[in-house]
């Protein structure tokens, strides 16, 4: 991404942040180096791939970066802004303008099921019923083996002990990230296993430092 664009990006963000800040739950844009820790895991087993809250494309070009194609990713996005932006960078993909509380009852593939979820939304802002819904929607549309990966500037998980027990899952952190501004930590929630057992960690809990890409 050119300089420009990601000048464009932040004026873009700014102007949705000042009309509903807490929709947006954020104040900057996500950076590259948390768009590669979010998708790390990542491939193009993991597809097709569903993206909730994607604003300007930070993640959405770091999965494609991933090796899943364009035509495989589902972008669901409540703002028009966004969802208008999202339509012209990424024309192959399905972008879905709507609340992704309504994720349960909406129709994304047609017998598919998704492989991962890479999610943006402010969940430590959210009411808790709304939290619900959203990872219920998410889990439904998702193959077993299926992963939801969530950021959040919070110290903790920004989905609740009690939630996770309720849906029967399990939340890992798997990493952090010090120079996104601010810092994040990225967390992998899934399934938990029939048998009671834990699955095994993606990756050891550790501090991200990455430095930018001199070249975008």
């Amino acid at each position: 991404m050119t300089q420009e664009m990601q000048a464009l990006d932040f004026l873009r963000f700014f102007r949705a942040v000042i009309f509903d800040t807490h929709r947006l739950g954020a104040v900057m844009p996500s950076s590259d180096a948390l768009g590669k820790a979010i998708t790390e895991a990542i491939t193009l087993a993991s597809s097709p791939v569903i993206e909730l809250g994607p604003g300007t494309g930070v993640f959405t070009r770091a999965l494609l970066a991933r090796g899943v194609p364009e035509h495989k990713l589902t972008l669901i996005e409540n703002s028009k802004d966004f969802t208008q932006l999202l339509e012209k960078r990424f024309p192959s993909a399905r972008v879905v303008s709507m609340d992704a509380s309504g994720l349960e009852n909406y129709t994304l593939f047609e017998g598919e099921l998704a492989g991962a979820v890479i999610s943006g939304l402010p969940l430590l802002a959210m009411p808790k019923d709304k939290v619900v819904s959203i990872l219920k929607g998410a889990f439904v549309h998702m193959r077993p083996d299926g992963v939801f990966y969530q950021f959040t500037y919070g110290l903790r998980c920004p989905v609740s002990r009690k939630i996770l027990e309720q849906l029967g899952l399990e939340a890992v952190r798997t990493c952090g990230v010090l120079i996104n501004v601010p810092p994040a930590s990225v967390y992998c929630i899934r399934r938990k296993k029939s048998d009671g057992t834990k699955h095994p960690h993606p990756n050891a809990p550790r501090d991200k430092i990455r430095q930018k890409n001199k070249s975008s």
